[in-house]
């Protein structure tokens, strides 16, 4: 294995530094905490709105530079991510840990004051569950770690949400369930891909654990909760029937890409018994950003 404690070989540069933030995560994570502010009531302050999204990603990118830090030996087994800053030595792992500490610090004291304690304790809440809970014991420990760690990531639109009300209504709860919803099908379908990887790095992921069967009866399961939570927030009047066609169309579409894999052999070899597992994760990304999108617009638009 990689010796991920060693210094790193030669100076970092800034695009290493911005890899250990996960860019690709934290734009998800700015999106879905954008629309939760557009679509709470009021007109909302400008200047106090940049700041709260801007903490949003700032403590994003402390998530993801915790994470890893503690995860470099995985990273350095896996195939996927063995390029990446620390296992690739390109990055020292003190460093790692220093800027996730001082961005998770920045982030909450800046949400502090811009938006109150409700919206900093969620957001120092969400840096806590990713970069210990999930990263530290579940993620080792559990094959329902992408289920319960999940909540990390789907807690942005309820922290923006409060960011610019102060409290919170039925309406940005049904936007975290929907994303929490979303989360294990999603990174399951992907774990069927990669479950080599996962074996090799002993991360109890539902395919080494449970076996790919399993996992795709979990798949299909969740879709069958997720569609119709997709359709939820029509019916308290947060969005209108655009927002629903789009949710009612992309949901029935999941279900049955999730159906293709559980009557698949996806995560049992290489080729092309894995192609309904990755046509599902590469689905899954397109639709949480259109129901996402469609929020934003409707909102608005209002």
């Amino acid at each position: 294995m990689v010796d991920v404690t060693a210094s790193h070989d030669r100076p970092s540069s800034a695009s290493d530094y911005v890899a250990l933030l996960k860019p690709r995560v934290m734009s998800l994570v700015v999106f879905t905490g954008l629309v939760g502010y557009v679509a709470a009531p009021g007109a909302g302050d400008g200047v106090l709105g940049f700041a709260a999204i801007l903490s949003i990603a700032i403590a994003a990118g402390a998530s993801g530079a915790l994470n890893m830090w503690f995860d470099a030996d995985i990273d350095a087994t896996m195939t996927r991510t063995r390029m990446r800053p620390i296992p690739a030595g390109r990055v020292a792992r003190d460093e790692a840990l220093m800027l996730g500490l001082t961005l998770s610090a920045l982030s909450v004291v800046t949400m502090q004051l811009a938006a109150g304690p409700l919206a900093a304790g969620l957001l120092a809440f969400t840096i806590f569950f990713y970069a210990v809970v999930y990263t530290m014991w579940l993620k080792r420990s559990t094959p329902q770690n992408i289920v319960i760690g999940g909540l990390a990531g789907a807690l942005p639109p309820a922290i923006a949400w409060a960011a610019k009300t102060g409290s919170l209504t039925i309406d940005p709860i049904l936007l975290v369930a929907i994303i929490f919803m979303w989360t294990p099908p999603h990174f399951w379908a992907l774990s069927l891909l990669q479950k080599s990887d996962y074996e090799a790095a002993k991360v109890p992921m539902l395919p080494v654990t449970h076996g790919a069967r399993s996992t795709r009866r979990h798949i299909f399961a969740y879709s069958l909760v997720l569609a119709p939570l997709g359709l939820a927030p029509v019916f308290t009047g947060l969005v209108g029937w655009a927002y629903g066609a789009i949710a009612a169309a992309g949901g029935l579409f999941f279900v049955f890409l999730a159906w293709r894999v559980l009557r698949s052999q996806a995560g049992e070899g290489e080729g092309a018994q894995n192609k309904p597992a990755r046509d599902l994760f590469g689905f899954s990304i397109l639709y949480l950003f259109a129901l996402f999108a469609a929020v934003l617009a409707e909102r608005v638009a209002a």
